[in-house]
């Protein structure tokens, strides 16, 4: 997909690219109002991710003037103001989903795909299977075997990136940009942690093995194992 990113910070907009674009995506970036109404009104995207509070045009006006021209880019308005009349004034202006900062790139991938299937008329996903675990993304639920497995909700969250690389390792800066996103401080155990809770969940009393440490690099969530 062709995805615009219009947000002031750097540091935010830098870490939202580099996500996306480790999907396969293509991403172009605005950092003012201004540039970033010319870039949606001269461009097609697939999508677009857009702060409410920037120089030049603000995104709600953006937002407004894509929609009365008949651009129906499905947008994610992402705003430090996450108060419910906020939120209503950015889908009242024809946002099609609203996230507040900050935010866990795992979150906003997920509903950036939620836009787009909906704008496509596709099925949305809500059913993740690698070998005999599931998880059900509507429920919040999690089995294996059959057997369900009570998960926290950062737990479910690393199932679920696990899940959506099966069988492709992934390094730690990468789970930790996914799981917590901007606004913490590196820990050298912090995904170590969580990986050993996950996986005494999931692997405690099955003699396969499925979240399996790749030294040196990360872990893998094996179908097969």
């Amino acid at each position: 997909m062709k995805i615009l990113v219009i947000e002031d910070d750097e540091k935010i907009a830098q870490f939202i690219c580099v996500g996306l674009q480790r999907e396969g995506h293509t991403v172009d970036i605005a950092t003012t109002g201004t540039e970033g109404a010319d870039l949606l009104a001269g461009n097609r995207y697939d999508a677009a991710v857009l702060d409410i509070m920037l120089p030049g045009v603000s995104g709600l006006d953006i937002l407004r003037n894509a929609r009365r021209r008949g651009d129906a880019t499905p947008v994610l308005v992402l705003s430090a103001k996450g108060e419910l009349d906020d939120r209503v004034r950015g889908l009242e202006a024809g946002a099609d989903d609203y996230m507040p900062k900050p935010f866990a790139f795992s979150e906003l991938y997920a509903r950036i795909h939620a836009i787009t299937r909906r704008a496509s008329g596709a099925q949305t996903e809500t059913r993740l299977t690698a070998g005999d675990v599931t998880l059900d993304l509507l429920t919040r639920t999690c089995t294996r075997d059959g057997r369900k497995i009570e998960l926290q909700p950062r737990e479910f969250t690393l199932l679920e990136l696990l899940l959506r690389n099966v069988n492709h390792p992934l390094d730690k800066t990468t789970i930790q940009e996914r799981i917590w996103g901007l606004g913490i401080e590196p820990q050298t155990n912090i995904v170590d942690v969580l990986v050993c809770k996950l996986r005494n969940k999931i692997d405690s009393g099955f003699e396969s093995k499925r979240i399996q440490t790749i030294r040196g690099v990360g872990y893998v969530f094996r179908s097969e194992a």
